[in-house]
């Protein structure tokens, strides 16, 4: 595992990544760059893996196929009409068409003029052209990133088909892969995005933002949010913050109490940049009158959920699946007295992304179906969990520890994308 320690005393904040941020007219070109490369250099390799000669991703204006907006280049914002994409796989490369009136650019030829034939009817002529063996289709009884086709376009390409239909497969798999397996330029890019994150939390988490005894946990979650806008990125969850205090049960979800000194303070924050996303969770103590750190039962609560990383990260290996991965990490935890649970999911085009759960807070015995789905490398996380501590200074009152943070699985190792938290951040 590779790791350092998470530089929340150098952090520069948030404003000081307003320049490494594009303007829109630059991030369509970057996005479209990458895109373009992972259609030429991964596709194909990936309909050869799932055994996808032919894959159709059918969808239609405000009911978008999860899968189709990671294959349109940009400025487009959602299918128009009815848009209809082909991948032929032929000997060198993927054949890349638009069934689809206006085509798009050098991404997808239009072949469909619409004063000529009907739409389907282009589809399947192209389709008895072709002759494959295979032709993938998006439907899924386990994924939902594999099951964009509607039964209304599921019924009108049958019937269009006709007897080729007999060659239709799931295309789940495919879609799984294309869209949990991330770039070289994705990977080298990822890590600023999780820096922005942890600046935007450490801002966040500091007396700019909070008085105690004024602030509310409300305050806090509404200027993170404020923050991401202002920042020019996208939120794709409304960014939350929480408190546990000396009496005070972490179950206790109510958002609008003060913070007050003593508090132990938690956030859950993440946005989109081009087209990627993050996820991450930290935590701070607000300093007492004459305290100059955390009570030390927090600061180990802390080592623990760090230790629960780490366990997890051990269990991570090519090929084993997120229930495989979650129980022997879960067993280790136990076995070193940790209190844990985990509930780690993929992270990348989307926030709950496409690729192997690893354990839900309320299913800690395995997930069925998605649990079973393998790791496999150059796919990125969100390393979710808690550890559960007793904290003397709070008479043996239990705490949750609860961290979030975005990793990148090489293959070999699991690598923390711009480190993680190791130290409370602390709120003068």
């Amino acid at each position: 595992m590779s790791d350092h320690l998470f530089p929340h005393h150098t952090n520069p904040g948030a404003d000081s990544y307003r320049q490494k941020i594009l303007p829109l007219r630059d991030r369509m070109t970057v996005y479209n760059g990458w895109l373009m490369n992972r259609l030429e250099e991964m596709l194909p390799g990936l309909m050869d893996e799932t055994g996808i000669d032919l894959w159709v991703v059918i969808a239609r204006e405000y009911n978008e196929d999860p899968v189709i907006m990671s294959l349109l280049p940009e400025p487009n914002l959602y299918a128009r009409r009815r848009t209809i994409l082909l991948f032929h796989r032929q000997q060198e490369g993927v054949e890349r068409l638009a069934v689809y009136r206006y085509g798009f650019g050098d991404f997808y030829k239009g072949v469909w003029d619409p004063d000529e034939e009907e739409q389907y009817e282009c589809l399947a002529k192209i389709i008895k052209e072709k002759d494959p063996k295979t032709i993938g289709i998006n439907v899924s009884n386990t994924f939902a990133f594999g099951d964009g086709l509607t039964h209304g376009e599921y019924t009108l390409m049958v019937d269009a088909l006709g007897d080729l239909s007999e060659r239709l497969v799931p295309a789940e798999a495919l879609c799984i892969r294309w869209l949990e397996t991330r770039s070289k330029e994705e990977l080298e890019a990822y890590p600023m995005l999780v820096e922005l994150t942890h600046a935007i939390i450490q801002e966040a988490f500091s007396s700019k933002v909070i008085t105690a005894g004024v602030t509310t946990v409300d305050d806090v979650q509404w200027w993170i949010r404020q923050k991401i806008l202002d920042l020019g990125v996208e939120m794709w969850f409304p960014a939350t913050v929480d408190r546990q205090g000396h009496g005070d049960s972490y179950e206790d979800n109510e958002r609008t109490r003060v913070i007050h000194r003593g508090d132990l303070l938690h956030c859950d924050v993440g946005f989109y940049y081009l087209g990627l996303a993050t996820d991450v969770q930290q935590n701070a103590y607000v300093l007492k009158q004459g305290e100059t750190d955390a009570p030390q039962g927090l600061k180990d609560a802390l080592v623990d959920a760090n230790k629960l990383q780490d366990f997890l990260a051990s269990a991570m290996k090519n090929k084993r699946t997120g229930n495989e991965i979650l129980r022997e990490a879960l067993d280790n935890a136990w076995a070193d007295g940790i209190k844990p649970s985990i509930y780690t999911h993929p992270l990348g085009v989307h926030g709950h992304a496409a690729g192997p759960t690893i354990g839900l807070w309320d299913q800690q015995g395995g997930v069925p179906g998605r649990g079973d789905y393998p790791l496999h490398p150059n796919t990125c996380y969100a390393i979710e969990l808690n550890a559960k501590k007793e904290v003397p200074e709070w008479d043996n009152q239990e705490v949750k520890m609860s961290l979030e943070q975005d990793a990148w699985w090489t293959g070999e190792e699991l690598q923390f994308m711009a480190g993680r938290q190791k130290k409370l951040h602390l709120v003068s």
